[in-house]
């Protein structure tokens, strides 16, 4: 039964991709006259390539729900969950990368307004994750009331790996990056820099069981204050797609 839920996860995957590539076949063959490179935007240097990047796809935000995807499950599944999960996220970002910027000239998708509206979802996104941490809490005698979940590999596609690992704010945001790069180096860069960020989410997610008793209060110190961080990066795309747009 696992087995058939996987084929199924896969061909409709499958699906997606074949689907994405047609319709980024067809737009470019109906291409607008305005292009993504009519506008010119900043390129940001690596180490704020890497900060966006970890913070969107990294590992922090992974710890919880995939603790509590695997409660009671054995060491073994929930290494095959990780490894998959990583997988699929690695599959959809390579997709991302390979068909955004056909999708952005096809489309005529100037890069501020892509990029205007990737800082707008991850400064809402950021903003909802701080309130949510003044929001009351639920009763224990209500969360305990849920049936328990029986922990599946098919898990790993849904809903860790999407939208968990790779949120759209994620894929939107490595779009931008990638068409930013003036050249083969700098998107080989973001290549190595979204690696890395993958491996760490592996090796996280495998030791999820001994860091989460010991991490726990830092986690939500340093959640909160990567929170913020994201806002105002957030803020920052926006200011350089505005500028880059000229209304200031």
């Amino acid at each position: 039964a696992r087995r058939l839920c996987l084929r199924r996860h896969a061909r409709l995957l499958l699906a997606l991709i074949v689907g994405v590539g047609y319709l980024a076949h067809a737009g470019i063959a109906s291409a607008a006259e305005v292009t993504a490179s009519d506008v010119p935007m900043k390129v940001f240097p690596v180490v704020q390539v890497f900060t966006f990047l970890f913070l969107m796809l990294g590992p922090f935000k992974i710890i919880g729900p995939f603790s509590k995807i695997t409660k009671g499950a054995d060491a073994a599944v929930k290494r095959r969950i990780a490894v998959q999960a990583t997988l699929f996220a690695s599959l959809a970002l390579l997709v991302a990368a390979l068909l955004g910027e056909r999708i952005l000239e096809s489309y005529g998708i100037p890069v501020p307004i892509l990029a205007l509206s990737a800082g707008l979802i991850l400064f809402l996104n950021a903003l909802l994750s701080i309130l949510q941490q003044f929001a009351p809490t639920t009763p224990h005698s209500e969360e305990s009331a849920e049936p328990p979940v029986t922990p599946t590999t098919a898990m790993a596609l849904t809903p860790l790996a999407f939208p968990t690992i790779v949120p759209p704010y994620g894929i939107a945001t490595l779009i931008v990056f990638l068409v930013l790069s003036p050249d083969l180096q700098g998107r080989l860069t973001i290549g190595a820099i979204v690696l890395v960020i993958m491996l760490l989410n592996l090796i996280v997610m495998i030791m999820t069981r001994k860091m989460l008793p010991v991490m726990g209060a830092v986690l939500t110190i340093l959640g909160a204050v990567l929170g913020v961080v994201q806002v105002a990066l957030g803020l920052q795309i926006i200011h350089n797609s505005l500028k880059a747009l000229g209304a200031f």
